[in-house]
C-alpha cells in the first residue's frame, strides 16, 4: 500500500507538470473559433497547423522571421555551452588538483556570487558592455551568460574531478602519456557526466533569458527567441495561437536536448555527490 501510494502522489505530480504542456500544445493545434470559444475543449475537435504556419512563414517584425529568432538563441545557446564547459573544466582541474593561495576564498566566491540578485547586476553589467563595444551584439550575452552560468558549473565540476583517483593520472604518468593526453584521455572521459549536467543548466539560462537580451539588445535583428515571444502579445488583445505554437517551438529544443543527454545527467548528478 505504501508504494502504491508513493507511486499514486509520483503520477499526480507528473500530471500536473505536464497539464500546461499539453494544454499549450493542444492549443496551438486549435483552430481560432475554438480557443476563443466559451467551452474549451481540452482535445482539438478540428486539428489544424495555421498557427503554425503563420509564425513560421510570416515576420514578426518587418524583415525579420521567426527563424532569424530561434537561430540567434541557438548560437547564444550553444556558444554558452562550450565555452562554460571548456573553462569550467580547466578551472574545476585547478581547483581540485593544485593547492595556492587564496584557493578557499575562490572557493568561497562562487557561492557568494550565485546569491547576488540578477536584476541587481543589470545597470552595471550594462555600461561594461557599453565600454567593451558589445552594446547591441550577441557577444554581449554569451559573455553574460558565461558569467552566470560559470560559477555553478566550476563548483559542481570541482567535485567530479576530485571524485577521480589520482592514480589513475600517476598511471597514465608512468606509462609515458603527457599532461595534455592525462587530460584528454584520462580525466575527461571520466567527468564526461558531470559536463552533461552542467551544460543543461548553462543551456536552459542562456535559452530562456530575456532581461539581459531585452537590455543588451536594440538591433531587432539581433533580438533572441524570449524577446520575440513579447510580439505577440498586443495592448488590446493577444492572438493566443501563435503564441502557444511558437512557445511550443521555443519549448522543443530545450526538451530534445534534455532528452538526448538525460541519462548521462542522472549518473554525472549521482557521481558529482561522491566526494567533493
Amino acid at each position: 500500500m505504501k508504494k502504491v501510494a508513493l507511486n499514486g502522489a509520483g503520477l499526480l505530480v507528473a500530471l500536473f507538470a505536464a497539464f500546461p504542456v499539453y494544454w499549450m500544445i493542444s492549443t496551438s493545434l486549435k483552430p481560432s473559433r475554438e480557443i476563443f470559444s466559451s467551452t474549451p475543449q481540452p482535445v482539438p475537435t478540428h486539428p489544424t497547423l495555421e498557427h503554425y504556419r503563420e509564425i513560421l512563414t510570416g515576420n514578426l517584425i518587418p524583415g525579420v522571421s521567426f527563424l532569424d529568432f530561434f537561430l540567434n538563441s541557438a548560437l547564444v545557446a550553444v556558444s554558452t555551452v562550450v565555452l562554460s564547459g571548456l573553462v569550467a573544466l580547466l578551472a574545476a582541474t585547478a581547483v581540485a588538483r593544485f593547492r595556492f593561495k587564496l584557493r578557499t576564498s575562490f572557493l568561497i566566491m562562487l557561492l557568494v556570487v550565485q546569491m547576488i540578485p540578477l536584476e541587481a547586476l543589470v545597470i552595471p553589467l550594462f555600461l561594461m558592455i557599453q565600454r567593451l563595444g558589445l552594446y547591441n551584439t550577441l557577444p554581449s550575452l554569451i559573455l553574460t551568460y558565461l558569467g552566470f552560468s560559470l560559477p555553478f558549473a566550476v563548483w559542481m565540476l570541482r567535485g567530479f574531478v576530485a571524485a577521480v583517483p589520482k592514480e589513475l593520472e600517476e598511471a597514465a604518468a608512468i606509462d609515458g602519456a603527457s599532461r595534455a593526453q592525462i587530460f584528454r584521455r584520462v580525466l575527461f572521459p571520466l567527468v564526461a557526466p558531470g559536463l552533461v549536467a552542467t551544460s543543461i543548466f548553462s543551456f536552459i539560462t542562456a535559452w530562456n533569458e530575456l532581461i539581459f537580451a531585452l537590455t543588451f539588445i536594440n538591433d531587432q535583428g539581433s533580438y533572441t527567441l524570449p524577446v520575440a515571444m513579447t510580439f505577440f502579445f498586443g495592448r488590446d488583445d493577444t492572438n493566443w495561437g501563435p503564441v502557444m505554437a511558437a512557445s511550443t517551438l521555443f519549448t522543443l529544443p530545450v526538451i530534445i536536448f534534455f532528452l538526448l543527454v538525460q541519462r548521462r545527467m542522472v549518473s554525472g548528478l549521482v557521481a558529482g555527490a561522491v566526494k567533493g
